[in-house]
């Protein structure tokens, strides 16, 4: 950490799901980096134990305990940062719940995936929503919100996934609104050992998910033995920091020592015609479109 301990010196940040897991990790390193962190979390025992560990080392923060899945929660986290550390320059959500062991779309409780979606893209939405105006009336400002790579599906479930492929959305919408306002957003898919990866319950579904071959060896034995949060807490400081002014609307991994990014999607061509001179594709052309290109 040589020459960068006031990379993010004179900054405000907020990290929702910061008391725990990648959360805690990202929230000591902005604090190292010279940020004064407002550390969210809905345990206040957990909340307050990283902001005295971040404290006790001579950083700055800030407890708030709660979830903000609504907006007025939302803006009072904001809130906090602006009173104590001067605006809000760092936005980061961390914060997440598993998918009930054994989940599908056979068997979800339809509260069970409302309340995954209202933790995951519904925290980051009201978040968003609250620093955004803050960040656009200063002209600077970053975000970074965190997906998974479960949004692809590989992983099983229903609302995990789900609410992973809609922060994604969100993200890029948001990239692309406040661009041209000197605001930036990015999403991290993580890949760490935390509580939400370890346990009986945990390797029994990666296991389950391998045998119906959703998932190869190779990533069920990485699932099984990620590294430590502090490999992934990184990526989220670089993305805040002024290194990375000029990267805005992208989706990187960050697993161990592996960093990656995801090609943003666009269609490829299969076939055209003018619909001004030409009739509708009748079914059996569609077939032979869809599948000889394959």
């Amino acid at each position: 950490m040589t020459g960068e301990s006031t990379l993010l010196a004179g900054r405000g940040a907020v990290v929702v799901g910061g008391s725990r897991g990648i959360g805690r990790s990202v929230a000591e390193l902005l604090a190292a980096l010279g940020a004064g962190v407002v550390v969210n979390g809905r345990d206040d025992v957990a909340v307050l134990e990283t902001v005295d560990a971040i404290t006790s080392g001579g950083g700055q923060a800030i407890g708030f305990a709660g979830s903000p899945t609504e907006a007025s929660a939302a803006e009072a986290l904001v809130a906090s940062c602006e009173r104590e550390f001067g605006a809000i320059d760092i936005l980061i959500n961390c914060a997440g719940i598993a998918e009930p062991p054994q989940s599908s779309i056979l068997n979800i409780d339809p509260d069970d995936f409302d309340n995954l979606l209202r933790t995951h893209v519904g925290t980051a939405f009201h978040t968003c929503r609250a620093a955004a105006p803050r960040m656009v009336a200063r002209g600077k400002g970053a975000i970074v919100n965190t997906s998974s790579f479960a949004f692809l599906g590989d992983y099983g479930g229903t609302g995990y996934p789900a609410g992973k492929g809609a922060v994604n959305g969100l993200t890029l919408a948001i990239a692309a609104e406040l661009k041209g306002y000197g605001v930036r957003a990015n999403v991290v898919c993580p890949g760490a050992k935390t509580r939400l990866s370890t346990g009986s319950d945990y390797e029994e579904q990666i296991a389950d998910l391998h045998r119906r071959g959703l998932l190869d060896d190779v990533t069920m034995q990485a699932s099984l033995d990620a590294a430590p949060p502090e490999y992934v807490a990184p990526t989220y400081a670089y993305l805040v920091s002024d290194l990375a002014e000029a990267v805005t609307g992208e989706i990187f991994v960050a697993s161990g020592g592996f960093v990656g990014r995801f090609d943003r999607q666009s269609p490829s061509f299969l076939a055209y015609r003018d619909h001004h001179d030409s009739p509708a594709w009748s079914v059996t052309e569609l077939h032979e479109v869809l599948t000889k290109k394959r």
